[in-house]
């Protein structure tokens, strides 16, 4: 019986344990397993190489988005420069978005200035810009949808499409939606990858990441390389990380539901220049979003409308959207792209992938909707007074 997703994440690992019947399956911390005998690993030998709590995780993630297996990493973007690192070498090229998180910028200008591989930032919502990229024959193409921060969509099969008729692979960061809202294989993808520090755990207690393979052969080099490396994540966050993964399905239905109530408020707010969200119709790729999303997901951005001391003030009187990185807790936080998710890109940079110093991201939380949007309007009539 193929099951939704919301009951995978449910599901992952119940009553697995054989030695004593657990229905939750147990924390295995030890780092090292005796031989048999001599030569005669059992199935774990060492828990860099793998680790039974990381092993039931690791499934549930691949069955979430139909992919053949799973390498869990110790942060989202150990999970990326594992990608990297694996299938590229000195002089291959990296098509990546030119508008993506600030940290995978930050990795792949820094990897690229050292010689380790080539990068190409590109706007892939422009079909002549990502075309001439194409010509140039990638290794890899990164796709991110929505884009952190400005939330733009690209149409994930028709890059992919382009991407293997370029003879490269095509890789989606899917951490935005999760499983729940965007299945990435099935419309292409090779490999997905997750901060699953963000909505797959949903409590902002975990820092990992995963990488998911479409193909069996490439999962097993990618968890060779994961291995020899040093990057696979750790028993305890593995069960936390499955802990947060049952409450998925609710969590983000609870999220998007006040993600709708406090942009309605929002588009009615004089302080609120522009506002970014894949359900508004004048969002790029909107009507992408409702093809290829089964949900627009609860993180939103929007251009703040007064100068800096005006938007200090602002952040200041929040008391429910708490000033911070990350996204995906069941709490609500806000954060400003340049000095915080983007200042590791240069100004030029930000600016030419349209992220203003005015911009601010917010990540929707489970709290009360109604609550929500009074600690708003404290805020931006905190601001308005100054």
């Amino acid at each position: 019986m193929k099951r939704k997703q919301a009951t995978i994440a449910v599901r992952g690992g119940l009553n697995s344990d054989e030695q004593y019947g657990c229905v939750v399956p147990p924390i295995h911390l030890s780092s090292t397993y005796n031989f048999i005998d001599f030569n005669q690993p059992r199935a774990h030998d060492y828990s860099r190489r793998g680790n039974p709590t990381r092993d039931v995780v690791q499934s549930a993630l691949a069955e979430l988005e139909g992919g053949s297996s799973a390498v869990l990493t110790s942060s989202g973007m150990s999970a990326i420069h594992l990608v990297c690192t694996a299938l590229l070498a000195s002089g291959d090229l990296l098509i990546a978005p030119h508008d993506c998180y600030g940290g995978s910028y930050r990795l792949f200008d820094s990897q690229a200035r050292r010689g380790a591989y080539r990068v190409l930032f590109v706007d892939q919502g422009d079909e002549q810009a990502l075309a001439a990229a194409l010509a140039q024959k990638p290794k890899l193409v990164l796709i991110e949808s929505p884009s952190n921060p400005l939330l733009r969509v690209v149409d994930i099969a028709k890059v992919c499409q382009a991407a293997h008729q370029a003879g490269a692979l095509a890789v989606v960061d899917n951490t935005f939606l999760s499983p729940i809202l965007q299945q990435p294989i099935a419309l292409g993808a090779d490999i997905v990858l997750h901060s699953c520090t963000k909505y797959l755990n949903g409590h902002s207690d975990v820092v990992a990441g995963v990488v998911i393979c479409k193909d069996e052969a490439l999962g097993v080099d990618l968890a060779w390389w994961a291995n020899n490396i040093g990057v696979t994540g750790a028993a305890f966050d593995s069960y936390l990380l499955l802990r947060g993964l049952r409450t998925l399905g609710p969590r983000m239905k609870q999220q998007q539901q006040n993600a709708q109530a406090v942009i309605a408020y929002l588009q009615q707010q004089s302080q609120v220049k522009t506002l970014y969200h894949p359900s508004l119709p004048e969002n790029l790729g909107h009507e992408i979003a409702r093809k290829q999303q089964s949900g627009f997901g609860a993180m939103l951005s929007f251009e703040f409308d007064g100068d800096e001391q005006a938007m200090r003030q602002f952040l200041a009187a929040l008391e429910l959207f708490t000033l911070a990185e990350s996204l995906g807790g069941v709490e609500s936080l806000i954060s400003h792209a340049a000095t915080m998710t983007h200042a590791g890109m240069a100004a030029e940079a930000r600016k030419a992938a349209g992220i203003s110093d005015r911009l601010l991201r917010i990540s929707v939380g489970i709290e009360d909707s109604e609550d929500l949007i009074a600690d708003l309007e404290q805020a931006f009539q905190a601001s308005a007074k100054r």
